[in-house]
């Protein structure tokens, strides 16, 4: 018990005063001071994942720019160069990470935990933080192709029986293509990189074995290749094997230099072992002039839960009758049929925000995949996720994934009740007591809405959505607790539980009364209607977080002036290159919430939905995937995941409004459809969609100027009021039991 009577704080800041350290307590009480007190400062996950990104950032700088003759990834080769646009000087830095280039695609099968990621030079990296292999082409003249620092590259997503990402690129008669997947023999998955390789001389074709990712340094300390020249063993652990014997053979130690200083010694090597970790290999195939070589690399990443017998009809299967799309608009239709494969590969039970940085579990980013999941469909992969949220929640009823962040309980009910509506199934026994629990949690958080204060009757002071600023009293987090609220209400009343229902439904309308009175505390302060971060800050990019009284939640009417005033402020003073600039964490253009902001202004009426929706288009890779937040001058990403999962639930989200979507009693049809998306030659096809009225496959057909709109459905009850309007046509309301409709282009003034 002593231990925690001992004046720790007192010793530590006398330790590092006597050795002429700032006082890290009086500092970090001083940061403090910047954010509204709350229980927890920042959360331990946060902080133990920023622990490893720069103890990875650390090891970086003390490799790198030390050894700037090596073959390094895309992002060092660029980052490190002071001619290029995405430069990053050093001095400064105690830590050297990628900041410039976080763009990478994941390969895999449905339900396999493994997702080897791909960058955009067609380096692999097949195991999450791990070592990765590299594919180049030396001529005997000594020209070499090193995809990593070529400048001019093309690569893109096949989306044919498997996804393969499939890179290519040429230097001075060297030429060189791969194709990269997942694959499955025997219950085993297997990732396969073909790489086919030409040249107008004599020339090697190399595997290149490398001790980094796109992360940075990742350790290899032994290397061993087997007699017959085509099986690498890599830390004793890790195997790769080719299809045939490779005809030369080159490794090198850290002290001895990378492996690409030796491809022209005289002598194969069979081992090598490396103290500091950075043992590099390099397997050489013989190019003959003018005559192609193809070289298959194989490694092994473990046993496959499925059983399907190959990776063909696992894809078959896990597309099944899921919301499919299609449009004139091949950009449109490739980025959309790229995020479906992104959620199904990123839910193989639980749903994950990303391959790679965040390939862990969060209910913030959860609640959207499961929606998008949702909406595209998918209602199994949605189901067993969110099977796991009572799991994850405490013996006081909070869904936990993060310390103080107070929005998970809203966004795990929120999201239960989206499940419960859109299916038509009654709500799961084993959900039920998380449910109360969850909504009791959410009325005792509530602050005491007694006084006059502006956070009166919220939820306390947290760390939020983490990219809205310092600890405050987040509207984001009261607009979900209220959410939640109704949903639990909405549950209840599924379950039969009539009382519990209206107990919550009150608490709801209480907890709604408490924002009000706060939103006109706000208003006359700032002498405008819109809403900010919190009531304690001015209007900023944060404001972003309170958009989503509009969307997802619909807690607002579609015209609301609040809220359409912060879209305007949001628009006017945040956006950048036609997408929302997140000046705070992110520094960069986000994907996701420039959607949030594209939703509010299709739910109004307003046209501007669709430039945002072209400026998201634009900013996805060549392989239809987004970062977290995009660079504006590089386009590369320079935050978070470079495969960001939310991002693309938000396109299959925001795809499926534009189509078809609830508003109160109402389905509307059609009211977000581009003209260019209408193919005067072939019908444009959208479904089955679930909705929370039933299912819908919607039809649209060109004959002359009219447009011919039919559809089937399958209702949960009765059909509900459907309107049909389309920009650039005159609107229709379908009289009772009718399938379609036929509209009549508007003529310009």
């Amino acid at each position: 018990m002593w231990l925690k009577w001992f004046p720790w704080k007192f010793v530590i800041s006398r330790i590092a005063r006597s050795r002429g350290f700032l006082d890290p307590i009086a500092l970090l009480s001083r940061l403090n001071r910047f954010a509204q007190p709350s229980e927890v400062a920042e959360p331990i996950e946060l902080l133990r994942a920023g622990a490893l990104f720069h103890a990875r950032g650390l090891i970086n700088s003390r490799v790198i720019q030390h050894n700037l003759d090596w073959v390094w990834p895309y992002w060092v080769e660029r980052q490190f160069d002071p001619r290029d646009i995405s430069f990053v000087p050093r001095a400064f830095s105690i830590t050297h990470v990628n900041l410039t280039h976080r763009n990478w695609t994941a390969i895999g099968l449905p339900d396999g935990e493994e997702l080897p990621i791909v960058d955009p030079r067609g380096l692999v990296t097949p195991f999450i933080d791990g070592w990765s292999l590299d594919f180049w082409i030396m001529a005997e003249d000594g020209q070499v192709l090193l995809p990593s620092r070529e400048k001019l590259a093309e690569q893109y997503l096949d989306l044919g029986e498997n996804i393969a990402v499939e890179n290519s690129t040429r230097h001075q008669g060297l030429t060189m293509s791969n194709r990269a997947e997942v694959i499955a023999t025997d219950n085993k998955q297997v990732c396969r990189i073909r790489m086919n390789a030409s040249a107008d001389r004599d020339a090697w074709a190399i595997v290149a074995l490398r001790p980094y990712n796109p992360e940075g340094i990742s350790f290899i300390q032994q290397i061993a290749i087997s007699a017959d020249h085509r099986r690498w063993s890599i830390n004793k652990d890790y195997h790769v094997v080719f299809n045939e014997p490779a005809d030369r053979h080159r490794m090198s130690s850290y002290r001895a230099g990378d492996v690409y200083i030796h491809l022209q010694d005289a002598a194969d090597q069979a081992s090598v072992k490396c103290d500091v970790g950075m043992a590099t290999a390099a397997a050489m195939f013989r190019l003959k002039p003018n005559v192609n070589r193809s070289i298959t690399t194989d490694i092994p990443l473990g046993e496959w839960s499925a059983n399907a017998p190959d990776s063909n009809r696992a894809w078959t299967d896990a597309l099944h009758n899921h919301c499919a799309l299609r449009i004139a608009d091949k950009h449109m239709q490739f980025i959309y049929d790229a995020a479906i494969r992104t959620l199904i590969l990123h839910s193989p039970g639980d749903v994950y925000p990303g391959p790679y940085t965040y390939k862990r579990f969060w209910f913030r980013d959860a609640a959207f995949i499961i929606h998008g999941l949702l909406n595209a469909g998918m209602t199994d992969r949605a189901e067993r996720a969110i099977d796991r949220f009572p799991d994850r929640q405490n013996m006081l009823g909070y869904f936990h994934s993060q310390d103080g962040e107070w929005d998970s309980n809203g966004e795990a009910l929120w999201i239960m009740n989206r499940f419960c509506e859109m299916t038509a199934r009654p709500v799961k026994q084993d959900w039920y007591p998380s449910i109360i629990n969850g909504a009791r949690w959410i009325i005792r958080k509530r602050l005491d809405d007694g006084d006059n204060t502006p956070h009166a009757g919220l939820l306390p002071a947290g760390f939020s959505a983490e990219h809205l600023g310092p600890n405050d009293y987040y509207y984001w987090d009261d607009f979900w607790g209220v959410a939640g609220l109704y949903a639990a209400a909405q549950l209840a009343g599924r379950k039969g539980d009539i009382q519990t229902g209206r107990n919550f439904n009150r608490e709801g309308d209480g907890f709604m009364q408490a924002i009000e009175r706060s939103l006109e505390k706000v208003a006359a302060k700032l002498g405008r209607a819109a809403i900010p971060a919190s009531p304690y800050r001015r209007l900023d990019a944060g404001a972003i977080g309170s958009v989503a009284v509009g969307y997802p939640l619909s807690l607002c009417q579609p015209c609301d002036p609040r809220l359409l005033d912060t879209v305007e402020f949001l628009l006017k003073n945040c956006f950048l290159d036609g997408g929302f600039f997140q000046d705070m964490i992110h520094s960069g253009i986000n994907a996701y919430l420039t959607l949030h902001i594209a939703q509010v202004l299709l739910r109004a009426g307003d046209p501007r939905y669709l430039e945002l929706m072209g400026a998201v288009a634009d900013l996805a890779s060549s392989t239809g995937q987004w970062p977290e937040a995009i660079h504006p001058h590089t386009h590369g990403g320079c935050m978070g995941d470079g495969q960001h999962v939310w991002a693309a639930a938000e396109w299959v989200i925001m795809i499926r409004n534009c189509f078809v979507r609830e508003e109160g009693d109402r389905l509307l049809l059609g009211t977000g459809i581009a003209q260019q998306w209408l193919d005067k030659n072939e019908p444009v096809l959208y479904g089955p969609a679930p909705t929370s009225f039933g299912t819908i496959s919607l039809s649209f057909t060109f004959s002359g100027n009219r447009l011919t709109v039919s559809w089937q459905a399958a209702w949960h009850k009765t059909a509900p009021p459907i309107e049909v309007n389309i920009p650039g046509f005159s609107p229709v309301i379908a009289a009772p039991g009718k399938d379609s409709v036929v509209l009549e282009k508007l003529t310009s003034p």
